[in-house]
């Protein structure tokens, strides 16, 4: 990975910042594809939970935080591994601390993960809670459009019933993301039941 910038200057413009952590998601995910049938470039994803927050008012250090969100738990196999050191040297403490409320500790089996993302969800900053929603807005638009090769019917509604579970712990921040939600899981629900 090509070096970035390593101190984020008081006086850099907010979209400045915004293009600096797509470039570095860029470089961190360029050899990721997502799971889908599509095999779409990773970025992809983290671009979109941006965009969505950039759309409906989130704070500028949640839209970095958003395509950043994943560089972490993405790259752990990669020659150079992103740490959360690199991203509060090159972003701030404040975006770093917003990435960590929201990745999943690897070590632990998924069922722990995912039942941890449905009690913790509620503990989040207003900033993580967003974010949080915001992905969970991308995934529920992925499992409907393109799901994960190998995922039956059956798993993808238990997936759109789980983020369903985690998003009740994240309402209340930011009401045009929550309804924002709430479409996309009615219209993941429904491409669902239609398909059974």
């Amino acid at each position: 990975m090509d070096s970035l910038p390593l101190s984020l200057a008081a006086t850099e413009a907010p979209l400045g910042v915004v293009m600096r952590a797509a470039v570095f998601a860029g470089r961190v995910h360029a050899s990721h594809r997502r799971k889908g049938d599509a095999q779409e470039p990773y970025v992809n994803h983290v671009l979109e939970v941006a965009e969505i927050l950039a759309t409906h008012g989130a704070p500028v250090p949640a839209i970095v935080a958003a395509l950043l969100h994943d560089t972490v738990e993405d790259s752990d196999t990669d020659p150079e591994p992103t740490t959360l050191a690199h991203i509060a040297a090159a972003f701030g403490e404040e975006v770093a601390g917003i990435v960590a409320e929201v990745s999943d500790d690897k070590s632990l089996p998924k069922e722990t993960r995912k039942a941890l993302q449905v009690r913790q969800a509620p503990k989040k900053s207003d900033a993580a809670k967003q974010l949080k929603l915001a992905d969970k807005i991308s995934n529920l638009r992925a499992i409907a459009a393109s799901p994960p090769r190998g995922w039956d019917h059956a798993r993808r509604v238990e997936y759109v019933g789980w983020a369903g579970r985690v998003a009740a712990g994240l309402r209340g921040v930011n009401p045009a993301l929550d309804a924002l939600f709430d479409a996309t899981y009615r219209d993941a629900m429904a491409a669902l039941a239609a398909e059974a």
